[in-house]
Parts: structure tokens; sequence; C-alpha cells
């Protein structure tokens, strides 16, 4: 078969794109000789086609009739035969993992006959319409459209009658009843009988896995994974296995290493009696897998062989799901396996140290973004007396009021508030709110639930099957087991590494990982594993990572961070606070003689800090952007100080000049106004200020036996003559203080350059590279003037509703809009460079520790990027990354 469908044995691990990831997998482990049951895969084509022209291609229906003939064959019994039927399973198969972001229905093959059949083979009256009961519960919501909960109800409501919240205790006739019940809601939501065709059930479940692609909650997650909406889902025919026959059979989910901590060892859950869903949906209690060992000692055996054999073929952390019949295993399902940051980076520092994998493989597989989760706080002290204590699904501390329902944590999370996401078990109508909250605590489920593997893979905390809660959604609260009552809005603490949750805030601290790598010394496998992926990352990348500080403590911190230098130190964060008064007297100076004296006041401040930031730096270079944002912003509200002034029976005359100077400079647009350098060639003296303070600076390091490297940044240049009319002042001022402090004339000269944050700068970079010594692209601004818009109120606005309805994939203040002004980059480095081929190129803006920013400039040539120190360990990882260009290794992410 070689159009629209495919066997298991006619594919491979590498054709992902067309089969999917699990049609891959379930190919991979058929060529390997694993116990997979049969089936057959309908490709991703086959989906495209259909979503494109709402019919199904030409052929489908013969392919897939032809392979359930091979598949028939092969198991000896036949698709929903009245003795002994064939019942399979119809499942998504995405490119990209997307757990549980859409469809499956099971037991295809079942209707009013056959499960007659199913019961007189089995001998199990009540299995046989328990998995009629579901194949109608889901047939119903997933291709017919009726609401979930009406089954929910029912079943709810029948086992009230019966005393017990488990439908687990319903025997056979009660199983039955319910099926009943449930083919009766079909018929009154849709107005039709459920199918008793089983081709016709085939059919139809095929179309609606294929439309679940475009579910809402598909959209969000692709949205937020950056994941193409026009791939596409394969669909899975398998031959159904049952895990719910009895003692001796059950289902479970195993991973190689723990995909939590990264820990060595096999790890998962293992429900008895039960099918696949139950352990997915956390709504029954799983055992350990090692519970397994001592259940059935020989299954535990063969399973561990099989683990093993994916580990050692795919060279990573494997993520299987399996069932047991009746003591015969199958293994139903691989894959590359969700992680948590912690663990990414132990199970590749492990594989290599092993010699699996190559160092480089290594530190493909970690990331800069998982690296930040890392360093985020954890609670300070212990708190022996928790609320409640569950599974730690997914590791990290955070502080958040409780909320019910994902579209309260939605609401927060829009206002600023943060929040936790409080659940029995959460579906994949949950995504939005998981996005939102800064934690997910579940009462059911273990570490493969849905709520564990989603919350992993978007490193959110996690704590699930804290099963001492009795959660009620509908009364927004839940009770623990010594009666302590949290309603909504209730501050929890909520710790995903330990397992524990507790009412209040608890204290935050650094986290291991912040402190070694502020250290440089490891304390523990994780710390271990960080350290030795960042030394790698260091010595293969080409990029250099500096820090934006503006201060010395901001300085020593990005030091001790690994900052190669300062690429960005905003010397107006030095005119804040007490000194602002000194700002004020400057603007309000009506001649030269007040202007200096103003600017006299100023320039010992200035110079104590850039000593101070110069020595936490000392040998490395530290680039000072001359003042940037306009002079209004250092003086008082125009509204309030007129207020004050009206209100007052004796007005200030201070107050008076203030109000006249704010309302001379009063702008329509200030940031397109009197800023930057325009405002250094505006205001006499203020250039020279700064640079003096900066020489002088320099002067006194040299004397206490430093090594200052200090590079001079004019911003906000349009054009060539401004920057040569600021270099001149700034050179003559250099070589006064070189003469005074008895230097040779040119000592103290150092680089003068230009940021690049205007759209005309980098369209004439040739020219402004003829007088510039480097180019740093403040790539916020640049944003800004290119895409013609204000950040703040962009992101306050109409952005969150481009990124919902996919005008854009992610934000251009995230991650740097290549297309423009990416290009503006490429095309400024390339005009520089063919003028001053010695020519600095560098990135001071936010962008310069965003990971796949770091890429980009990598691949643009450029010579360092700079970020804020909290950022800098994560841009040293990703510029490692970006050096081996991303052939390397298998992303797991």
């Amino acid at each position: 078969m070689t159009g629209y469908v495919r066997a298991f044995g006619d594919g491979s691990r590498d054709m992902a794109a067309l089969l999917g990831g699990k049609g891959a997998g379930l190919a991979e482990m058929t060529r390997l000789g694993l116990p997979v049951p049969p089936g057959f895969t309908v490709t991703t084509d086959a989906c495209r086609v259909w979503l494109k022209t709402g019919e199904e291609p030409p052929g489908l229906s013969a392919e897939t009739a032809l392979a359930m003939a091979r598949l028939e064959r092969a198991m000896g019994r036949r698709l929903g035969a009245a003795d002994d039927p064939l019942l399979v399973s119809v499942r998504s198969g995405a490119p990209f993992s997307m757990p549980g972001m859409m469809d499956t229905i099971l037991d295809i093959g079942l209707n009013d006959t056959s499960v007659i059949g199913l019961a007189e083979a089995t001998g199990q009256e009540r299995f046989a319409w328990d998995s009629y009961r579901r194949l109608v519960q889901m047939f119903g919501h997933v291709v017919l459209g009726v609401d979930a909960h009406l089954f929910e109800q029912a079943i709810a409501a029948r086992t009230a009658r019966r005393g017990t919240h488990d439908e687990h205790a319903l025997d056979a006739a009660e199983v039955a009843a319910l099926t009943d019940e449930f083919k009766s809601i079909v018929r009154r939501e849709t107005g039709e009988d459920f199918p008793q065709d089983p081709g016709e059930q085939l059919t139809r479940a095929v179309r609606a896995v294929f439309a679940s692609w475009n579910s809402e909650r598909a959209r969000v997650y692709r949205r937020r994974e950056h994941i193409p909406d026009d791939l596409g889902t394969a669909v899975n025919v398998q031959a159904m296995v049952f895990g719910n026959l009895g003692a001796d059979s059950g289902t479970g989910v195993a991973f190689t290493r723990d995909p939590a901590t990264g820990a060595p060892g096999l790890y998962g859950d293992y429900l008895p009696d039960a099918q696949g869903e139950d352990v997915v949906s956390g709504v029954r209690d799983t055992v350990p897998l090692t519970e397994l060992r001592r259940i059935a000692p020989r299954v535990h055996h063969q399973l561990g062989d099989h683990l093993r054999t994916l580990e050692r073929h795919y060279r990573d952390l494997c993520d299987v799901e399996f069932t047991v019949e009746r003591g015969r295993l199958w293994i139903l399902q691989t894959r590359i396996g969700k992680r948590t940051a912690e663990a990414a980076f132990r199970i590749a520092h492990d594989l290599s140290e092993e010699g699996t994998i190559s160092a480089d493989e290594a530190l493909a597989r970690v990331d800069g973004a998982g690296l930040t989760r890392l360093m985020f706080p954890r609670f300070a002290t212990p708190d022996d007396t928790p609320l409640a204590r569950g599974v730690p699904a997914s590791p990290g501390a955070a502080v958040g009021a409780a909320v019910f329902d994902s579209a309260e944590a939605v609401r927060r999370a829009a206002a600023g508030e943060p929040a936790v996401l409080v659940r029995r078990e959460t579906s994949p109508d949950d995504l939005p709110g998981m996005i939102a909250a800064r934690a997910v605590l579940t009462s059911r489920g273990g570490k493969t639930s849905h709520a564990a593997v989603v919350a992993r893979g978007m490193g959110r905390v996690c704590v699930c099957g804290a099963d001492t809660l009795d959660v009620d959604t509908a009364r927004r609260r839940f009770t623990t087991a010594d009666g302590v009552v949290v309603h909504e809005g209730d501050t929890l603490s909520v710790d995903g590494t330990a397992g524990t949750v507790h009412l209040g805030a608890l204290p935050l601290t650094t986290s291991d990982v912040g402190q070694a790598l502020a250290t440089g010394t490891a304390d523990g496998p994780l710390t271990e594993a960080v350290l030795a992926a960042l030394a790698h990352a260091d010595a293969v990348r080409r990029l250099e990572v500096r820090a934006n500080a503006d201060t010395p403590e901001d300085a020593v911190r990005a030091r001790a961070l690994g900052a190669q230098g300062i690429g960005l130190c905003r010397t107006e964060h030095m005119f804040l606070g007490e000194r602002r008064t000194l700002v004020e007297q400057l603007i309000l100076a009506r001649d030269d003689t007040a202007r200096e004296q103003a600017l006299a006041a100023l320039l010992p401040l200035q110079r104590a800090d850039f000593t101070g930031i110069l020595a936490a730096m000392d040998g490395l270079p530290v680039t000072v952007r001359l003042i940037d944002p306009p002079l209004h912003e250092f003086l008082p509200d125009r509204t309030r100080l007129a207020v004050r002034l009206a209100r007052s029976p004796d007005p200030d005359p201070h107050d008076r000049a203030l109000l006249d100077a704010v309302e001379r400079m009063r702008e329509q647009n200030p940031m397109l106004g009197l800023r930057g350098v325009r405002l250094g060639l505006a205001v006499p003296g203020l250039t020279a200020m700064q640079v003096r303070a900066l020489a002088e600076a320099v002067v006194q390091r040299r004397r206490d036996g430093g090594r200052p490297r200090p590079e001079i940044m004019i911003p906000l240049v349009g054009t060539v003559e401004e920057l040569r009319l600021a270099r001149a002042e700034a050179e003559r001022v250099l070589a006064e203080v070189a003469a005074e402090a008895g230097l040779p004339e040119h000592d103290l000269d150092c680089p003068v350059g230009t940021m690049i944050e205007l759209p005309r700068a980098a369209l004439t970079a040739g020219r402004l590279a003829e007088v510039a010594d480097f180019f740093s692209f403040g790539t916020n601004d640049l944003t800004q003037t290119t895409w013609g818009l204000s950040r703040d109120d962009a992101e306050a606005s109409f952005l969150p509703l481009y990124l919902e309805r996919g005008v854009l994939a992610v934000s251009p203040f995230e991650t740097i809009d290549e297309e423009g002004v990416g290009r503006l980059v490429e095309l400024a480095v390339a005009e520089g460079r063919a003028a001053a081929p010695r020519l600095e190129t560098g990135v001071c803006g936010e962008h310069g520790g965003d990971p796949a920013s770091v890429h980009f400039f990598h691949r643009a040539g450029l010579d360092y990027v700079s970020c804020s120190p909290f950022r800098v360990p994560a841009a040293r990882l990703e510029a490692g990354r970006a050096a081996l260009d991303g052939t390397e290794g298998t992303d797991s992410r």
C-alpha cells in the first residue's frame, strides 16, 4: 500500500511527517519485532485533502477497506462479527506530539449483536457491555457532537442510585442499561440512532479525528508550541487489546527514565483491570510501575527488556503505552517522552556520559527556555504541615489564588493575578487555563495523567493525585482530609518538586541551579548536568554574550552568571531617585551658568557609578549608552503639577517654573521627539558631562590597578552627521581628560559606536560605518519604529488578539521579526562591514536573551548578544546550540 494508507510494517521512525509521530513509532516498533497489535495508518496527506476540500481523497475508502481486510486476516477475526468480533481503535497522530489535544475512539465494531458475541468469546458479560458503553459515549461525543456532560450526568445518576461514586461497581445488567441510556441520549440530541454498521463507525471515526485537528484546544496548543496549522494529523487504526479483562489484565504508561527528574530506572503507572484512557484521564488511581513486578513478574521482566531496547534504539527517553491482556504484553505506542527541564538536562548529560550520544547531541537536547525555568525561585523553608500531598508531576514552586475552572484562570492572568488551577482531573479543554495558571493541582491522576504530561511540556508547576482533597468545582472550593475548606481566591503555594500543597504564600528563594550558576559549583546530578551543558556551549559558541546592566550590583551579578562584558549600560537610569532634582535643575536652567552648575552636580555621581561598573567588569568591555529618553520623563506629571498649583493659595515659584518647563518641553510623540543624540546636541554640555564622567572613572580605575575597557554608544542616530558631531564632542572631552591626568594625547581613546534603532540608520549603515567603531542593534525600538507601533500600547490592546487569531505566531517584541526587523539587521551588518570590515556588531535589545532570536543573530553574523543578567545563562546555552546549527540530536522538548 503506497497511497493514503500504510500498514504498520510499511514505514519507519523517519516518516513522522507522513505517518504522524504515533504511526511512525508503531511502524518502527513493528520493524523491531516488538509485540505491537497490528493495524494501519491513514496518512497526513489524506487529512490535508479532507481539511482543504471537506471530502475524502479519491481512493481512500478502497484503500481503507483493503487494509481492513488484511488486518482481519492477520487477527483471524472480522470487524464487528456476531461471534468473537474484531474491534479496532481509531487514534490521532500528529507529526509533532500534541498530548490529549485531538480525539480517540475505542472499541469500533461493537453493536447490539457483536456485544453479545464479545461477551461469549471472553466469558465476561460486564466487560463486553462496558466496552460498548465506552464506544457509544466516545462516538457520541467525538463524532456526533453530543455534550460530554450528558453522559457523565447519566453515569453519576446511576451510580448515585446504587449508593456509590464508582461506575466500576455497576454490574453487567446496570452497564447494559446505561448503554441503552447512552443510545437514547444520542437519539435525543442528534435525531439519529447510534450506527450499527461497523464500516460506517470506522469511516465516521476517521473523519472525526481529521476534524479534531482544527478543534479549539488543538489550535490553542499549536499556537503555544508554534506548530504549523497546515500539517494535519494521521489516523491510526489498530486492533484492540483489552486490559480490563480481569486481575490478569491491565494497562499502563512507562518511561525509560523518570520524566520529572531524569533519574535512571523504569518509571510509570499501572492500573490493573483497566483500559488506557483510565490511566491518562486520571479518573482512577494507579499504582507505581514497580508493583507490576509483584503482580506479574514475567510481564514486568518482558516490559523492562522492551523499554531498554527502545531507549537503546532511540537513544533517548522513551514514553511507552502498554496493555496486558490476560497475561500477554502488548506495546501500543512509543514516542520520545515529554520531560521537565530538570529531566531534560540530566538525561542528556547522563546519556552523553554513558557514550550513547555525543556532547553536541546532549547540548542540542536542552534549551535556554528550560534553563531559565530551572533558575526560577523555590520555597525558602519547607512547610512540614502541608494541606495535602500528591504526585510531584512537574517541579518548581508557584504561588497563586485557587481557581476552579479554566476561564477564571485566564481572567486572572489577564488582570496580572497569579492563579493555581485546581481540578479533579484535567481534560484537553482545560488547556487555556493551564497556560494561564502558575501551577496545576489535581486530586486524581499520576505522573502520566493529562495534567502531568501537559504541565511538564509547558514548564508549569504541577502536583497530581492529591487524593485527600475533595474538589468541588461547582461550589468552587476544596476540602482537605482535616476539614479545612479552601475557597476560590484563597492563596495556595504549590511545590511541584516535593508534591505538596500549602495554604498561604510561602517565601521563595533562589533555586539550586541559580546558586550553582552564580558560584560555578555543582551540588548534585542536576546542577552537574547544567554546568556541563553550559561548559560545552561556551566551548563551541561563536557569539559572545554580554549583559544589560546599569549598576555595579547588576554588573557583579551578570559577571557571576558568565557575562563577557556589558553590552548596554543605560545612563538615564542613573538619574532617578534623589538625583531627579538635579535633572530638574538642568531643565530649568535659563543660562549657561545655571546649566553648568547642574551638570557639575551630576558629574561626580555619574563618575562614581561608572567607576563601580568598570571595577565589576574589569578587563571586559563596557558599552555606555549616552542618555536616551526624552527629558520630560524626568519631570513631574503635567496634570498633577497644574492641579497642585491651582489648589495652592500660595503657589511655590519652583513649581511654577517647573510647570513652565514641562509646558515648554511638551511633545505630541516624545518617543519620536527630543531624545537620544538629538538631546545631546540640543542641550549644551550634556554629552560632555557624561563622557567626562566616564573618562575620569577610567583614569581612577587605572590608578587603582584596573584594566577598564569602556565603549561609548551614541543612541537614536538617523544620519551620519549626527554621529560625526557627537563623536567629535566625545573625542574632544577624552583628550581634555587625558591632558588633565598627564596622559599621552590619545591614551584615553575608546571605541565610539552607535545604536541602530531606526530603520533609516539600518538603511544607511554603510555611511554610518565610516564614522562608527561598532553597531549595537537596539531591537526593542527598532521593532517599534519598523512596525510603526508602541510596544506598551500594542501589548495592552490588539497584540493579544493578533496572537489569538493567528495574525502573528509570536509577538515581535518577544522573538525577533526575521522578515522585517531581521532583514534590516542583516542589511546593516552587510553594508556596515562592506564599508568597515573590522566593524563590531551586537544586539542590546532584550531579544538578545530570547532563544529563537539568538539563533537568528548567530546566522546574521553578529559578534555578540546582550541581555538582562538573569537571561545570560540561557543566551550562552543558545549561542552554543546555534553554533551546532540545530543538526545534532533529537529535539525532545
